[in-house]
């Protein structure tokens, strides 16, 4: 039923509408592949509401405790925060070896965010996750509940991914 309604108003479109149309049945389509890959490696995925905003506090606290409100400015973090890794503000992996660190984590629970939505997921049983899980995302920002790590994807192909581990004393 639904699929012969969508044909019926694909019919109608002009040429130069079927591409916006494509294009926004596509972003669908990936969401859901990105979604059905997760639940079939058997993580089960929640999104935080209420805590959201004190777990990308925390991550700023935690992972970009060096920089300084000056700092952050030069470097426009507030569009984007992996930017404290590719303005070289932070030391961190980057490329293959940030995917493999990434990868040799014991991964149980893990907060996820991405850079321009307010709420934070948590993915519970997540030891089957891989960096290569990601490299459909954009600006992901993957944590353990610890915070003691952090591995961002960015929507750049020069710029990471990037693999943080806070140094333990």
């Amino acid at each position: 039923m639904i699929r012969e309604e969508i044909n019926r108003m694909l019919d109608v479109l002009p040429e130069s509408e079927l591409n916006v149309a494509y294009s926004r049945v596509e972003m669908v389509y990936r969401k859901y592949m990105y979604e059905k890959m997760i639940a079939d490696k058997g993580v089960q995925v929640a999104e935080l509401c209420e805590e959201s905003e004190e777990i990308v506090q925390r991550w700023d606290e935690v992972f970009a405790h060096n920089l300084d409100d000056v700092s952050k400015e030069t470097i426009y973090y507030s569009q984007y925060k992996w930017h404290m890794f590719s303005y070289k503000q932070q030391e961190c992996l980057e490329g293959e070896a940030a995917r493999a660190a990434f990868d040799a984590e014991e991964k149980t629970d893990l907060y996820v965010m991405y850079q321009h939505t307010p709420f934070v997921q948590i993915y519970e049983s997540a030891s089957a996750v891989v960096a290569t899980d990601f490299n459909e995302q954009q600006d992901i920002y993957i944590f353990d509940k610890a915070f003691t790590w952090t591995y961002v994807h960015t929507h750049e192909s020069m710029c990471g991914p990037y693999f943080y581990k806070i140094e333990q004393v």
